[in-house]
């Protein structure tokens, strides 16, 4: 086992490497895109199964998800592996990753605005169905200064911390990185304690007219991706922890920390438009 530049590989591995006459990694051949298409084609399949009441579409749902959650595991663990330990990850590999997460964060922009659209496209007209007016007729609603309110400056306050983080990290202090980090998990923490609270009271369901229904999507799945947010952080967390990100490598931390604004800013949108405006 040779040890050279602070990249531990064999010898083999170093004659690759050092033969390379360019920057960017040619990666091994892998089994995880195949499995992951398995996983999620079974995953497909035993959803519509298990939605129409097919016999065994909840065992096939079930294994899929599995397949597709061990999948996503031991992939992100190799490139894990190829950035950490074997040094493949140069500054012309990043670009990748970074750009990557940029469209990754575009398209998740336009899939919650779908849903902010709908919700405003029923309530500027609502239709004689409904009774003509928003919310509809015999429709209880949250009241906006309270649970809501108090959860709207939570994610924000997360995003601050967030962003501690990543100048620490910058600056070569590891703890402190590490208390944003914990801090950061925490207040998302609690932001979600807030969204169950919420839906625990709420005066309505999501089978309760189109109101319900773009209510508890728009606000449901802002609150799923606070979830994937959180996880992806804690990640982040580990890792910082156990030494992996430096100063120049530390691109899934920046894709946590994009990630986290993005859904730290959009908070304040189904505030105004769905628990405010939408429910006077």
């Amino acid at each position: 086992m040779g040890v050279k530049g602070g990249l531990h590989t064999t010898g083999a591995k170093w004659f690759m490497i050092e033969s390379q006459r360019h920057s960017y990694h040619l990666v091994d051949p892998s089994p995880w895109p195949i499995s992951g298409s398995l996983g999620a084609l079974a995953t497909t399949v035993g959803g519509v199964m298990y939605m129409h009441s097919f016999q065994g579409g909840a065992t096939l749902l079930s294994l899929g998800l599995i397949f597709l959650l061990y999948t996503m595991f031991v992939w992100w663990r190799d490139v894990l592996r190829e950035s950490t330990l074997e040094g493949h990850h140069t500054k012309a590999v990043q670009l990748g990753p970074r750009y990557g997460s940029i469209l990754f964060i575009v398209s998740e922009v336009m899939f919650l605005f779908a849903f902010f659209w709908a919700s405003s496209h029923s309530s500027l007209a609502p239709t004689v169905e409904i009774g003509g007016i928003w919310p509809p007729k015999g429709i209880g609603v949250l009241d906006p200064w309270e649970i809501p309110l108090l959860n709207t400056p939570i994610l924000p306050s997360s995003g601050a911390a967030v962003t501690w983080a990543h100048h620490a990290i910058l600056a070569g202090k590891e703890k402190r990185a590490v208390y944003a980090l914990v801090a950061t998990v925490s207040l998302a923490l609690v932001s979600t304690g807030f969204q169950g609270m919420e839906y625990y009271q709420a005066p309505s369901t999501i089978s309760d007219s189109i109101y319900g229904s773009t209510f508890f999507l728009a606000t449901g799945f802002h609150g799923f991706h606070v979830i994937i947010g959180t996880l992806f952080l804690i990640v982040c967390g580990i890792r910082q922890y156990l030494g992996h990100l430096t100063k120049k490598h530390h691109v899934g931390f920046e894709a946590a920390a994009w990630y986290w604004h993005f859904v730290d800013v959009v908070r304040l949108f189904p505030f105004v438009s769905i628990y405010w405006w939408g429910g006077i």
